[in-house]
């Protein structure tokens, strides 16, 4: 007897390797996924705002950096003795404004270099549920522990969300054409809004994804790790202790599957050594300052080395 229910992957014309560069954007999910990669060597930039839950928010991030607009003072709020970002996740947050423009324009300036040369796109939306800023009615990137008084909740609309990306999409392809989406739908529960609620959260975000991938079947996919943890992991033992994250493992394998999909046999055989090597590298040893730790690192770090000279070099491209 077949005890899951298997989620049937259809091949994807789509390739992500070491010769692209991959920006990463959205939940914490995707930072999970974005930080696997990039330990394991691939050129990556992951959530240069912060993680990001909803599909306006990401669309804003990807916007700025597209302008290059650096941030000024007035596009701060001062709250609980922290100056803060409404579009930046709260590791952005500082005592001063200077110190909170200087760490949220300095990943900006790299996020918009870096994205003036990625051919890869990666997008997890989390939630379809948006906290508005009753001063201004911007959809905030993360309301930072403020009053629910601040805000005004709605749920986002498919169509009015799908002609922001739709243009977002159009003025990317213009510019670079050989850009490839990968989109996903968070398998993180947002039980706090309630389980009901949670599922039309998500069924928002399904039909956001199913009408984009429509309007750009050359150049955006859909992956299906929502379906992989609500159907084939089916399990609470795959869940971490609050029971809504995906455990390590859950997300180990959701990262094989997605592997398997997006990439060529060479680039997951380059993958699987760089694997064994940071499991290496993190490893703690019971003797530290032993001369075989020190070997063995020394061994490590050649074999590193090595590998990195194997990986192919991302082209560049002209901003």
């Amino acid at each position: 007897m077949n005890f899951i229910t298997p989620i049937q992957i259809p091949p994807s014309t789509i390739r992500i390797g070491y010769e692209h560069r991959t920006m990463i954007f959205g939940s914490c999910f995707a930072e999970a996924i974005g930080q696997r990669l990039s330990d394991l060597l691939f050129p990556v930039d992951l959530n240069p705002f912060g993680i990001l839950y909803n599909p306006d928010s990401i669309a804003a991030a990807i916007r700025r950096l597209m302008d290059g607009n650096l941030f000024t003072a007035d596009e701060l709020t001062r709250y609980d003795d922290l100056y803060h970002s409404l579009l930046h996740h709260g590791s952005f947050s500082a005592p001063t404004a200077d110190e909170c423009l200087e760490r949220i324009n300095a990943r900006l300036s790299a996020g918009a270099e870096f994205l003036a040369a990625a051919d890869r796109i990666i997008i997890t939306f989390g939630t379809s549920y948006v906290y508005r800023w009753k001063g201004t009615g911007l959809v905030v990137g993360n309301c930072h522990k403020m009053p629910d008084s601040y805000f005004r909740r709605e749920r986002l609309s498919v169509d009015k969300v799908v002609h922001r990306w739709n243009l977002l999409l159009d003025s990317i392809v213009r510019r670079r054409p050989e850009m490839k989406w990968i989109f996903t739908v968070s398998p993180v529960r947002h039980l706090r809004d309630g389980a009901h609620e949670n599922n039309l959260s998500k069924s928002v975000l399904h039909l956001i994804i199913e009408k984009l991938i429509s309007l750009y079947p050359t150049i955006a996919n859909y992956f299906p790790a929502y379906e992989l943890m609500m159907d084939e992991l089916r399990d609470y033992r795959f869940y971490a202790e609050d029971m809504c994250h995906p455990s390590p493992a859950a997300i180990h394998y959701i990262s094989d599957r997605f592997e398997s999909t997006y990439m060529d046999a060479k680039t997951r055989a380059w993958l699987r050594r760089a694997e064994a090597l940071h499991r290496d590298l993190q490893h703690r040893p019971i003797h530290p300052d032993s001369e075989a730790h020190r070997r063995f690192l020394v061994q490590t770090k050649l074999k590193l080395k090595q590998l990195r000279a194997e990986l192919p070099t991302p082209p560049t491209f002209a901003r």
